[in-house]
């Protein structure tokens, strides 16, 4: 099953394109990390998939309907946006009666269990929870809505390392207890390697890269050897980056192939590396780069 399926999205805000030519396919059970610099386009794709902006162009298609087109649509849709809100004048206990109140599928059992596991006190004024209690607050809410796919965005962006680590944990421990299927946007790839595997790289409003993440590792590597012009690399191996000294060639390729060549130093990319080396190459060096499928 598909739960989230693009097919030439694009989002136009007057005359700047904030996402472009966006065609992906998210199967349902994963765990996908979305990931690309400030301004790629990362929170417009998860706001086209709540139903909270309109395309300008191309489809979009989340859970088997179109994004916030109903009450049945939205119920499969849970979604913390980046600031993690929550009102600030309701108590725990207030926003868990909302959840109730909004959602037809809320899960009251669910949602008590995890305030009470997280220690949340249900008569403490949201505004007053620290960041990471209100970032809990606010997965609480949308895992109990028992949506079948949740959209995270930056959700753990202002969280110190420790808060950063429970909340992630309790997200998987959610995923594997729940069988959702997550989108998580981050910038912080470190997090995304513990928790996804799945990966989207988005780089000037487009799709630059999307595939499992253990095939991403197993097809991406770091050759260094002497210099030589790149179009003597066989045709099997596409080239995202390269450099080179006056002896020296160091070039990062994809290809589902073996390295034969035994000039090369073959060495293999961790999945930051990875993530940096399509961010800091927006353009193929050669030649244009398939979408991994």
């Amino acid at each position: 099953m598909t739960v989230l399926r693009a097919e030439g999205l694009g989002k136009k805000y007057k005359r700047r394109w904030a996402l472009a030519g966006c065609s992906i396919d998210i199967e349902a059970g994963h765990v996908t990390g979305l990931v690309g610099p400030n301004g790629a386009g990362k929170s417009t794709l998860l706001n086209l998939a709540a139903g909270m902006l309109e395309p300008t162009t191309g489809t979009i298609e989340v859970c088997g309907g179109v994004p916030g087109s109903g009450p049945d649509q939205l119920a499969k849709v849970g979604y913390v946006a980046q600031s993690t809100p929550v009102y600030t004048a309701l108590t725990v206990e207030e926003h868990l009666r909302l959840g109730a109140h909004l959602n037809p599928g809320w899960d009251e059992k669910l949602a008590q269990r995890r305030v009470e596991r997280i220690g949340l006190d249900p008569k403490q004024q949201a505004g007053k929870l620290s960041g990471g209690q209100r970032a809990q607050l606010a997965l609480t809410l949308g895992i109990a809505k028992r949506p079948e796919l949740l959209l995270l965005d930056e959700p753990v962006a202002a969280l110190d390392p420790l808060a950063r680590r429970e909340f992630l944990s309790d997200l998987m421990e959610s995923v594997a207890e729940h069988g959702v299927s997550v989108v998580l946007s981050s910038h912080l790839v470190a997090d995304l390697e513990r928790v996804c595997d799945h990966m989207i790289v988005l780089v000037d409003s487009q799709v630059r890269i999307i595939g499992d993440v253990e095939d991403l590792r197993a097809t991406h590597h770091r050759l260094s050897g002497p210099r030589r012009d790149l179009d003597t690399l066989p045709s099997d191996q596409q080239v995202i980056s390269a450099s080179h000294t006056d002896r020296q060639t160091t070039v990062v390729v994809r290809t589902d192939g073996p390295i034969l060549d035994p000039s090369w130093t073959v060495g293999q990319l961790t999945l930051e590396d990875l993530v940096l080396e399509y961010m800091s190459n927006p353009v193929t060096a050669r030649p244009a780069l398939e979408v991994l499928r």
